[in-house]
């Protein structure tokens, strides 16, 4: 049986999106096809960081025993990992959860929709912005498939950045598509700066959202 390389698991609430606040059990896993310049969870794609292999069922299992309905799959980045199908559908059959699936951004999730249609699947996509260095490889066919319970997300740790994420939003029309976040990078811009941001360019569809987790825990502090 398949097994998964699993960074970290755990019950906490969770930091950010539509659930920020709320109890999620999170699954991270190892590994990720970017380097983002300020990525806060760098630990999961050093090939020397412990993890636990872990099968669909075991992680079924797993989420099933902290009888927490909500459930986050990040990582890392999960829809690269091998086998991630088969651990999606197995969460899709399971209609008592609600399944937030963290990407970012690389992966064309067209196939996963397609194939698993549930409504408690719910994917939460990334636009990496210029502070990144990655957004040239950004996955163009996202920006169209993403639905009314899908969440866009724009990390923001420029100015520059927030141009680049109007341009974006602007141009797909994503606040009529999706939930669209704006999220400041820690230490990088003052949360303030996006507030009148969206204040000047009437961004009345987009929110703010900070990192609960980040204010709550120290800022490295990993399992939170």
């Amino acid at each position: 049986m398949r097994k998964f390389n699993i960074v970290e698991k755990f019950v906490s609430i969770d930091g950010e999106g539509p659930m920020a606040g709320s109890l999620a059990t999170f699954i991270r896993f190892k590994g990720c096809n970017l380097r983002c310049s300020w990525c806060d969870t760098s630990y999961s794609w050093e090939a020397t960081e412990k993890s636990e292999e872990m099968s669909a069922d075991e992680i079924y299992s797993y989420i099933k025993e902290k009888k927490i309905n909500h459930v986050t799959l990040t990582g890392g980045e999960p829809l690269i990992q091998e086998g991630i199908m088969d651990l999606i559908k197995l969460l899709s059959e399971d209609k008592s959860l609600l399944v937030h699936i963290e990407t970012n951004g690389t992966v064309d999730i067209t196939p996963f929709k397609t194939v698993y249609t549930s409504s408690n699947l719910r994917y939460i996509i990334d636009y990496k912005l210029p502070s990144s260095t990655m957004t040239k490889y950004m996955e163009p066919r996202n920006l169209d498939v993403v639905g009314e319970n899908d969440v866009y997300k724009f990390v923001i740790g420029s100015k520059d950045d927030l141009n680049k994420a109007y341009e974006v939003i602007k141009k797909h029309d994503l606040e009529k598509k999706c939930q669209v976040y704006l999220s400041p990078v820690t230490d990088y811009i003052d949360p303030s700066v996006i507030v009148d941001f969206m204040k000047e360019n009437l961004l009345k569809n987009v929110k703010l959202q900070l990192q609960l987790h980040k204010i709550i825990w120290d800022k490295n502090r990993r399992g939170v």
